[in-house]
C-alpha cells in the first residue's frame, strides 16, 4: 500500500472512487462538469486529495480544504470525500490515510461534518472533538 497526493495525472481513478462515493450514500454520480470543476480546483490547490494505492490501483480517497480556523488560531482543514473501496475496509487504511493527509496537508486540526450513523467511525478515527452541529447554507 502507497499513499499518496492525488493530482490531475490520478483523475481517472478519483472519478472512479468518487463515483462510487456518491452511490453508496444515495446521491447522483458526479457529471464531466463535475470532474472539470474537481480538476481546476486541485489545479488552484482549492483542495487536496489524499489517496492509497494498492497494486498500481486508487482503493481509497479522502480531502482537505484549508481554511484559517479559530479553533486553534492556525490553518486548519475541513475533512471530506472519504471514500474505501468496499472490499479494502476493515484493515486499518482509513486510520493511515486519515494521518497521512493530516500530516501532509500541515494543517493544525481537522474538522468533518457527518451523517449521525459515521460518527462513531469518525470518533474511532481519531476526530473526537464535538463542535457542536454543522449546516450548510445554498444561497
Amino acid at each position: 500500500m502507497e499513499y499518496i497526493r492525488i493530482t490531475n495525472d490520478n483523475m481517472d481513478g478519483l472519478k472512479v472512487l468518487h463515483t462510487g462515493y456518491k452511490q453508496e450514500i444515495g446521491e447522483e454520480p458526479p457529471t464531466d462538469e463535475d470532474f472539470d470543476s474537481i480538476s481546476e480546483a486541485i489545479r488552484k490547490r482549492q483542495i487536496i486529495f489524499y489517496g492509497c494505492i494498492d497494486e498500481g490501483r486508487l482503493i481509497a480517497c479522502c480531502s482537505i480544504t484549508k481554511a484559517y480556523s479559530t479553533f486553534n488560531y492556525q490553518t486548519g482543514g475541513v475533512f471530506e470525500d472519504f471514500y474505501i473501496v468496499p472490499e479494502y475496509r476493515h484493515r486499518g487504511i482509513a486510520r493511515q490515510l486519515v494521518r497521512f493527509a493530516y500530516q501532509e496537508s500541515g494543517v493544525g486540526s481537522l474538522t468533518v461534518g457527518c451523517a449521525d450513523c459515521d460518527i462513531k467511525m469518525y470518533q474511532s478515527l481519531g476526530f473526537s472533538i464535538p463542535l457542536g452541529n454543522l449546516y450548510a447554507f445554498e444561497g
